[in-house]
C-alpha cells in the first residue's frame, strides 16, 4: 500500500472519529480514540439487535404458517 493510501484512510478514520494522532517530530502518531470505538460499538450492537429481532419475528411468522414443521 503507497504512503498516500495510508495517509488517506488515516484521515478518514480520523474524520470518523476513530483514531487521534499527535506530532512526534516529523512524524505523527495515530492511536485508537477509546470513546469513537465506543460509539462505533454502540451503533453496532444496535444494528445487530435490529436485525436479529427482525430475523426472530420473520421466523416466528413462518412458523406460525407451519413452513418449519
Amino acid at each position: 500500500m503507497s504512503r498516500p493510501a495510508v495517509s488517506q484512510h488515516l484521515r478518514v478514520l480520523k474524520e470518523a472519529g476513530l483514531v487521534v494522532d499527535r506530532r512526534s517530530g516529523t512524524r505523527r502518531v495515530y492511536q485508537l480514540n477509546p470513546d469513537g470505538l465506543s460509539a462505533l460499538r454502540d451503533y453496532l450492537d444496535r444494528f445487530w439487535d435490529q436485525a436479529l429481532a427482525a430475523f426472530k419475528a420473520a421466523a416466528e411468522s413462518e412458523q406460525g404458517e407451519g413452513k418449519w414443521r
